[in-house]
């Protein structure tokens, strides 16, 4: 995410919905890229606001001033409250499909569920994702995991295909592959990010059987058995992206330039980790420019 400034702090607590919208340019991924049809962008956009929004809630990363708590009716002595922020998203989000929301993330979301007949999984979805994180900090095993990926991710791409009209059975399946992948290298390039918060997704399983304990994780380096950890656990986000990139040749025109992207971005981010020689600890491991370009030209050939 980009750094936030005094002024784009102030920013934010004048206008909610603009300071929301803006940290689009700060993520690891194209959100609404320039050469998508204009249509596409600003769904895609308001899509990205509602899962800006959300995330910040469960993140505690809401502009100072309670806006978003007053747009959303929360009472001003729950404003700090994550669960009962995220309860009265929801209920906001359920006035999207059959009233009036609050809030103008939520309002703007509304033009774009009706234009495109989106339904409301995969948003309650997400807000699913992040009630979860308030309860549960730690996952026992890997399948945990990916329980927890199929409301934190995959609901992201399959709004992307409902947007743009081509859904599929075989396409979502592939787009959850890629999702979740995404969401793992998330996680391993924020390991030490995720344990400031309390927060450790590597699975319990995994680190009992390499030997990694908790406290090893806040070092400022990783050990031996950190490394092998992290590089098994990038293994498998290798692997789910290998199995979500056909998603990319299924589609033609300016989409799949755009999924191009998200898969390109999911490897250039694996051998990043790799390059570091898998000691994420230090802080994340980014691709340059140059790797994500190199990385995209071969997901467009269709190479491996």
């Amino acid at each position: 995410m980009a750094t936030e400034t005094p002024h784009r702090r102030k920013a934010c607590a004048v206008d909610p919905e603009r300071g929301t919208l803006d940290k689009a340019a700060g993520e690891n991924f194209p959100v609404a890229p320039f050469f998508l049809p204009r249509a596409w962008r600003d769904d895609l956009m308001a899509v990205y606001g509602f899962a800006r929004l959300v995330d910040d809630i469960g993140d505690g990363d809401l502009a100072p001033g309670g806006a978003d708590a007053r747009l959303l009716g929360v009472a001003p002595e729950q404003a700090e409250d994550r669960l009962a922020l995220l309860d009265a998203y929801e209920a906001d989000l359920r006035r999207v499909f059959d009233g009036t929301p609050r809030h103008p993330i939520l309002r703007r979301l509304r033009t774009t569920v009706r234009r495109r007949s989106l339904t409301p999984g995969p948003f309650l979805g997400l807000i699913a994702a992040n009630r979860q994180d308030q309860l549960v900090s730690r996952y026992e095993t890997y399948d945990d995991l990916l329980a927890y990926c199929e409301l934190s991710a995959n609901p992201v791409g399959r709004l992307v295909l409902a947007v743009t009209g081509t859904a599929t059975p075989e396409r979502i399946r592939r787009s959850d592959a890629v999702c979740t992948a995404l969401q793992i290298v998330e996680h391993l390039q924020d390991v030490t990010e995720d344990l400031a918060r309390d927060r450790i997704y590597l699975p319990a399983e995994d680190m009992k059987r390499f030997r990694v304990q908790e406290a090893d994780l806040a070092a400022k380096n990783a050990g031996a058995s950190v490394r092998a950890l992290i590089a098994y656990e990038t293994q498998r986000a290798r692997d789910l992206l290998n199995e979500g990139a056909p998603l990319v040749g299924s589609v033609n025109g300016r989409l799949k330039l755009l999924l191009a992207g998200f898969v390109a971005g999911g490897k250039a981010a694996v051998r990043a980790i790799a390059a570091a020689e898998f000691d994420v600890l230090p802080g994340p491991p980014k691709p340059g420019k140059a790797q994500l370009l190199r990385e995209a030209g071969a997901t467009l050939r269709g190479e491996g």
